[in-house]
């Protein structure tokens, strides 16, 4: 089981990069948002989900545990596999993926190429309720990201988002609820607020 990669990126394909570690090449399997931000000679450090088949063993790469997790959350949705996760995140980061499902969003999840209307209204039901996924790498100090993005800054970082649902757990709101008000909060806002006014307009929701 390979939790994670750090080595030199020495080929980029079409949906995949050879990460060579040790002098031992890996192929990765990449999302498209990833992949574009890669470069032949670069230094990397990716977080690896491994699938382990009868006929082949994948490394799917990923620039942060959060990402890595709704990987795998998106996957215990019947009909959808690694390639349509992939393809979904893509399109959605982390965080505007777990709003999409509290807001039961499906316009935008059927952005994503492979998902159509009735599998996006799937993927939002089978979800919905279901807490975020955090990953076995949530406690780590920080994200882990690829190419020349600034190490230890997640590009779907929102600290006041984290806070907020921290608090609102805290105080003994479950997860589902708590998620649901924090994004209609944010999408009210435009994902202006800062912590404490977040935490009061998500309590607003709620209460409404």
């Amino acid at each position: 089981m390979i939790g994670s990669l750090a080595g030199m990126i020495t080929a980029i394909g079409e949906d995949a990069a050879v990460i060579e570690v040790g002098g031992v090449g890996y192929v990765v399997q990449v999302g498209a948002r990833t992949l574009a931000r890669l470069q032949i000679g670069e230094a990397v450090r990716l977080v690896i989900e491994t699938h382990v088949r009868e006929d082949a063993i994948r490394l799917y790469g990923f620039v942060s545990e959060e990402a890595r997790g709704w990987f795998t959350h998106l996957q215990s949705v019947p009909s959808v596999g690694a390639r349509v996760a992939l393809a979904i995140l893509d399109v959605l980061g982390p965080a505007e993926l777990g709003d999409a499902i509290a807001l039961q969003d499906k316009a935008a999840l059927a952005r994503a190429n492979g998902v159509g209307p009735k599998l996006a209204a799937r993927i939002a039901q089978e979800l919905a309720g279901k807490p975020p996924p955090r990953g076995f790498l949530a406690h780590a100090a920080g994200p882990v990201l690829a190419g020349n993005g600034p190490m230890g800054v997640s590009l779907d970082a929102t600290p006041a988002r984290q806070e907020a649902l921290s608090a609102l757990i805290n105080l003994g709101i479950d997860s589902s609820t708590a998620t649901r008000a924090v994004a209609n909060a944010l999408k009210q806002s435009g994902e202006t607020l800062e912590t404490s006014a977040l935490i009061r307009a998500a309590l607003k929701e709620i209460s409404a």
